[in-house]
């Protein structure tokens, strides 16, 4: 994977779920990152769970290859005691997954504070700071909606600002024995 600070690097970023999927395509350029693509994959709740998860993957298809995307960054989350909400999610993200591996492509997992603090600094920032703050580092016009597409972005933010580094420390370790 080609992570050098000054090469372009494009990023899906994914914020997983059945009824709803939110998406952020980000590219590196140079030391600035460009929002090229961002939404929601949304599914009705009276369609068959397999036909949510095949619009589910016939979208992101799309958008990987529309893109030539090189890296899928996943949010992870946290459930508590809802497994059925668990289990929905966690079909999702294994579609997505595969979707990934069909075409060879890295994929990557934050947990939400990791995208927080990458995005705004701390883990604890609420969802409208996150929103602005990707809405600033993106140079969008405005903050993206819904949440579920601005926390993708953020997702796709964290991991192009954390691509580099882990792209170094192999050769830093190496070098290091």
């Amino acid at each position: 994977m080609r992570c050098p600070e000054s090469e372009a690097m494009v990023v899906l970023g994914i914020d997983p779920g059945l009824a709803n999927t939110g998406y952020g395509v980000v590219d590196r350029r140079g030391g600035r990152l460009v929002a090229l693509d961002g939404g929601v994959i949304e599914t009705a709740p009276d369609v068959a769970t397999e036909r949510r998860l095949a619009l589910i993957a016939a979208q992101a298809a799309a958008l990987l290859d529309e893109h030539s995307c090189e890296a899928v960054a996943f949010e992870d989350l946290y459930f508590g005691q809802n497994i059925v909400s668990a289990f929905a999610v966690g079909h999702a993200r294994g579609v997505l997954m595969l979707l990934a591996g069909e075409r060879d492509l890295p994929c990557f997992s934050y947990t939400p504070q990791q995208v927080k603090a990458a995005v705004c600094g701390h883990g604890r920032a609420p969802k409208d700071q996150v929103a602005r703050m990707v809405a600033h580092m993106l140079s969008l016009p405005q903050t993206p909606t819904p949440d579920h597409a601005s926390d993708a972005l953020a997702v796709a933010i964290c991991h192009s600002n954390t691509a580099p580094f882990r792209a170094a420390m192999p050769a830093a370790i190496g070098g290091a024995l």
